[in-house]
C-alpha cells in the first residue's frame, strides 16, 4: 500500500500503451557494469577476434530465438522489428572496424566492441531526426547482448520469472527484453527514455501492458518496493498515490470495467446499425492456434487468414499436407461460418526462411502473387492444399496484390488445373469455390469495374493501398507522418471500388487497419463497404460502434470526406462524430487530476 508519509509524486510521460495498474515497482538497468579497457598482446589478437566472432554468432542465435518466440506470440508484424537487429550484427563496417581495433590497437574484444559500438551510438544519438534517434535503442540493444556474451554476464532474464506482479521502472528497455516480458508479473512499465514509435512502444501495445515511457529521470528518482499507480492512457506516474487519487482511478477503472463488460454482452449479437443496417464483422487471424478465439470474441468468421506463418522461420517449404491440414482444422472448427484464406503474400517485409532476396525495393519486386506465379511448384501445393480444405463447405480464397487483369486470369487457370488433378485423383472439393482478390494497388482500383468481373468479392487491403497510392514506405519512420488514410485520394479510391463491386453485384470487405480503427468504421460503412475483417482482440469495439450509429449519419459522413479536400478536416469530423455516438469508449481521466496535483 501506499506510504502517505512520503508523499505523493506524479511524473508525467508520453503515453503509448493504454491501461491502469497499480502496484509495487521495480527499479532495474539503472547501472550499466563498465567495460575494462584492456590491452592484449600481439599472440591474442587471434583469439579475441575469434572470440568478438563466437559472441556474434551466440548474438545472432539469441535474436532469432526471441524473434521466433515473438512471431509465435505476436505475429510477423511484431516479429519484423528484430530483422533491423540481424542487420546490425551483420553491418560489415562494424565487423571490420571492431577487428581492426583489436589487432591494430591491442584492446580486448569487449573494448573494441565497446569502442565502436558507441560511436555508432553517438552519430545517431546526434541526428535531429528524432524518428531516427528511436533507433538508438535498438543498437543499445545488440551491443548489450553482445558484450553480455563476450563478459559472460546474465541477461536480464530474470523478467520472465518474477516471484510477485510489479511495475517495471528502467531507464530504456529494450526491443527483445520487451517483447518476452510475462504479461501476468509485469502489471505495465515507465522508462526515461522513448516515444509513441518506437519499437518497445509498439511491443507493449502489442502484449496490451500499460506503458509510459520519456519519463526523463525516473529511474533515478525512484526505489524499488514504491507503490504507484500507472495510467497508460494519460502517460502519469503517480509514486504513493493520495486516497482521493486512487478514488479517482478506481472510478475510471470501473467505467473501463463497465465498458468491457458491455462489449463482452454483444458477443452473440449481431453487428447491425441502429437503422438497418447490417454489417458483417470478421476477424484477421495469422495462425491456426488463433481459431478459437474467433467466436469467443464475437466474430462471424474469418476474412483474412494470413498464411505466411506456415511459411517464414524455416528452412524448407511447407507441404501441402502440412498446409492442408491446418486450413481444414480451422475451416472445421467455423463452418458454416466463411473463412477466407489468403494466398502466398511473401516478399516487402516477409520473406521465406533466411535468404532474402536481393532487391533494391522488395514492396515494389517480386512478391505475393508475382512470386506465386513465378514459383508455380509452391502456389500449386498451396492451391491444393487450399481447394482439399474447401470440402468443408465455407472457404473462400483471394489472391493478394493484384495489379492488372493477366494476374488473375493465371491465377485462375492455375486453380482449373489444381481441381481438375484433384477429382482426378478422388479428392473432395468445392468445386464453385469463391475465389476474390485483394484491392491494394492503385491499378487495380482504376480498373475495378473489369477485375469485377472475374472477382466473387473484393477485399480491400487499406495499409498497401496507403502506401503504394501514397509513395509512402509504411515501414520508413521518417515519412511516418505523411501515412494518411482520410487522406481524399484514398477515400476517393475506395468508393470507387465499391461502386465497381456493387454494379457486378459482389460484396467489399476491408481488411486492413482502417477497418480496426472505431473512428473510421462510421465512414467506410457510410462509403457503401459491407463487411469489416479485424484483429480478434478488435471485434468487439468494432461491433460496439456499429451498434450504436445511423447509416444515414454514416452516409452523410462520407459525402463530407469525398467533397473536403484536407485529410486533417476527414479525421476530425470522424473523430467528432464517432466520440459523440459512443463517448465512454474515448473516455479519459479528466482535469480533476491537475487540480489535484
Amino acid at each position: 500500500m501506499p506510504n502517505a508519509s512520503l508523499g505523493e509524486i506524479v511524473l508525467k510521460g508520453i503515453p503509448v500503451s493504454a491501461g491502469l495498474c497499480q502496484g509495487k515497482i521495480l527499479v532495474i538497468g539503472r547501472i550499466q557494469p563498465k567495460v575494462e579497457c584492456r590491452r592484449i598482446t600481439p599472440a591474442e589478437v587471434e583469439s579475441q577476434i575469434k572470440r568478438f566472432q563466437n559472441a556474434l554468432i551466440k548474438t545472432r542465435g539469441q535474436i532469432l530465438e526471441t524473434q521466433k518466440k515473438v512471431f509465435e506470440k505476436m505475429g510477423s508484424k511484431d516479429a519484423c522489428i528484430f530483422d533491423a537487429h540481424i542487420l546490425m550484427l551483420e553491418d560489415p563496417l562494424l565487423i571490420e572496424e571492431v577487428t581492426s581495433v583489436i589487432s591494430d590497437e591491442n584492446y580486448c574484444a569487449e573494448y573494441a566492441f565497446h569502442l565502436a559500438s558507441e560511436k555508432y551510438i553517438k552519430a545517431l544519438s546526434a541526428i535531429k531526426d528524432e524518428l531516427l534517434r528511436e533507433r538508438v535503442a535498438d543498437i543499445q540493444d545488440v551491443r548489450n547482448r553482445v558484450l553480455n556474451n563476450l563478459l559472460g554476464r546474465e541477461q536480464e532474464s530474470f523478467l520472465s520469472n518474477l516471484q510477485e506482479p510489479c511495475i517495471i521502472v528502467c531507464h530504456n528497455l529494450s526491443p527483445s527484453i520487451t517483447a518476452m516480458l510475462d504479461r501476468n508479473k509485469v502489471l505495465g512499465f515507465a522508462t526515461d527514455l522513448g516515444s509513441q514509435t518506437s519499437h518497445t512502444a509498439i511491443l507493449a501495445r502489442s502484449l496490451q501492458i500499460p506503458a509510459i515511457v520519456g519519463l526523463q529521470d525516473a529511474s533515478f528518482q525512484l526505489s524499488t518496493g514504491q507503490f504507484a499507480l500507472l495510467d497508460g492512457h494519460d502517460g502519469i506516474l503517480i509514486i504513493n498515490p493520495t486516497d482521493y487519487a486512487l478514488y479517482i482511478y478506481g472510478k475510471f477503472a470501473k467505467k473501463k470495467a463497465d465498458l468491457q463488460e458491455r462489449l463482452a454482452d454483444l458477443m452473440d449479437k449481431v453487428p447491425i446499425t441502429l437503422d438497418g443496417k447490417r454489417v458483417r464483422l470478421l476477424a484477421n487471424i495469422e495462425r491456426a492456434e488463433e481459431v478459437d478465439n474467433v467466436f469467443k470474441f464475437g466474430a462471424e468468421g474469418i476474412g483474412l487468414f494470413r498464411t505466411e506463418y506456415l511459411f517464414l522461420n524455416r528452412k524448407d517449404i511447407p507441404n501441402e499436407e502440412e498446409q492442408y491440414e491446418a486450413y481444414y482444422k480451422v475451416a472445421n472448427a467455423l463452418k458454416p461460418n466463411p473463412v477466407v484464406i489468403r494466398t502466398l503474400d511473401i516478399g516487402g517485409d516477409k520473406f521465406i526462411s533466411e535468404d532474402k532476396p536481393q532487391e533494391v525495393n522488395s514492396f515494389l519486386g517480386c512478391r505475393a502473387i508475382r512470386f506465386c506465379l513465378e514459383q508455380k511448384d509452391i502456389f500449386r501445393a498451396q492451391l491444393r492444399a487450399i481447394l482439399r480444405a474447401s470440402s468443408a463447405g465455407n472457404v473462400k480464397m483471394m489472391y493478394p496484390m493484384i495489379s492488372r487483369l493477366e494476374e488473375v486470369i493465371e491465377a485462375n487457370q492455375i486453380v482449373e488445373e489444381c481441381k481438375n488433378q484433384l477429382l482426378s485423383e478422388g479428392k473432395q472439393i468445392n468445386n464453385s469455390i469463391d475465389i476474390g482478390i485483394m484491392v491494394e494497388v492503385p491499378s487495380a482500383v482504376m480498373i475495378a469495374d473489369t477485375l469485377a468481373k472475374y472477382a466473387r468479392f473484393f477485399s480491400l487491403g487499406t495499409n498497401d493501398l496507403i502506401q503504394y497510392s501514397l509513395a509512402i514506405d509504411r515501414l520508413n519512420e521518417k515519412v511516418a507522418y505523411l501515412y494518411q488514410p482520410t487522406s481524399p485520394a484514398i477515400l476517393k479510391m475506395i468508393k470507387v471500388v465499391v461502386e465497381s463491386a456493387h454494379k457486378k453485384g459482389i460484396t467489399v470487405c476491408v481488411c486492413g487497419e482502417m477497418a480496426g480503427d472505431v473512428s473510421l468504421v462510421p465512414l467506410l460503412i457510410g462509403l457503401g463497404v459491407d463487411e469489416l475483417s479485424v484483429a480478434i482482440a478488435v471485434v468487439p469495439q468494432i461491433k460496439y460502434i456499429i451498434r450504436k450509429m445511423l447509416l444515414s449519419e454514416a452516409q452523410a459522413l462520407a459525402e463530407f470526406a469525398i467533397e473536403s479536400e484536407s485529410a486533417t478536416d476527414i479525421l476530425n469530423k470522424c473523430n467528432e462524430y464517432s466520440r459523440s455516438i459512443a463517448p465512454e469508449m474515448f473516455e479519459h481521466i479528466e482535469n480533476n487530476k491537475n487540480s489535484n496535483h
